[in-house]
């Protein structure tokens, strides 16, 4: 305890310390106008000559007062001073107060109007952005991809990947035995069950990662992007890179011509890293060389 005791001494030293500093440095801002104690004692040493001007004759040792300097001193000054004229003085005009700086107050209160400001221009936008009628074709329409038969021969014949350039998307099949998990661990079921139940799924092309164009590998089965190595199953679920998530897709509607309708003005964020509801490994080597490990 004896240590604690010393310790809040030693804080009350040095903080009577600092005032008696500060103190000392606001008398010498103030002292405008004022001698210290040592300019008097140092003037009381000094012999003035020609003190005779100022109504005392004494000798060039005697003492002066600090009046008698300032009377001499200005005695010296009144012939060089010019007088003023006798013109009448400039009209006050009083300064702008946005010249004077803002308060801490007015910067507060500017700010938060300033941040409702922006807040209401970015909710009149999305209301805008809604109220704008949607393209009806080509990428952001809602796509008539083709018949369901059609689509999947399509995709069989070049390879399990089918590229539809219109919707920007890539087309592949959906196996039936992986419904029931995906209806369990995609939250986005409901607004691809058509498609997944008619065997298909429409994938974005862009990458997650940093939105490079995605590819597919024809010996792995994947997809593998060429820019970071990031790595997709057939379905479009990540297997390894830097991704944030497996590949964006788009919602899908069957009609009641059997004809797979896509909507490509809403893009569904992937499903997150470490879902896999085919169970598919890598079918064949990887295209890329080092892709895969970085999952």
């Amino acid at each position: 305890m004896s240590f604690v005791f010393i310790g809040i001494a030693i804080l009350a030293i040095l903080a009577l310390a600092m005032v008696a500093v500060s103190f000392r440095r606001r008398d010498t801002y103030n002292a405008i106008g004022q001698l210290s104690s040592e300019t008097i004692k140092r003037d009381r040493s000094v012999a003035v000559v020609g003190a005779a001007d100022v109504g005392a004759e004494e000798s060039s040792t005697s003492e002066v007062s600090g009046s008698a300097i300032e009377a001499q001193a200005r005695a010296e000054w009144s012939g060089s001073l010019v007088p003023l004229d006798d013109s009448p003085p400039a009209v006050y005009v009083p300064p702008d107060p946005e010249t004077l700086g803002v308060t801490r107050r007015q910067f507060l209160n500017r700010g938060i109007v300033a941040m409702f400001g922006l807040g209401l221009a970015a909710f009149g936008g999305a209301v805008l952005a809604q109220l704008w009628p949607k393209p009806t074709e080509g990428f952001g329409a809602k796509l008539n991809v083709g018949r369901i038969g059609d689509l999947k021969n399509e995709i069989r014949s070049n390879g399990g990947f089918f590229y539809f350039p219109q919707g920007r998307m890539w087309l592949t099949e959906y196996p039936t035995s992986a419904l029931a998990k995906a209806e369990t661990t995609y939250g986005f079921y409901p607004q691809v069950q058509q498609g997944l139940e008619a065997g298909v799924v429409a994938l974005f092309q862009t990458c997650p990662h940093l939105g490079c164009r995605v590819p597919e590998c024809l010996t792995s089965q994947w997809f593998e992007c060429p820019c970071h190595g990031s790595q997709y199953n057939r379905v479009g679920e990540k297997k390894g890179g830097p991704a944030p998530r497996g590949m964006d897709r788009f919602p899908m509607e069957v009609n009641a011509a059997n004809e797979l309708l896509v909507d490509t003005g809403n893009v569904i964020q992937g499903p997150p890293i470490g879902v896999n509801t085919t169970g598919q490994e890598a079918e064949g080597p990887n295209c890329l060389s080092e892709g895969g490990g970085h999952g």
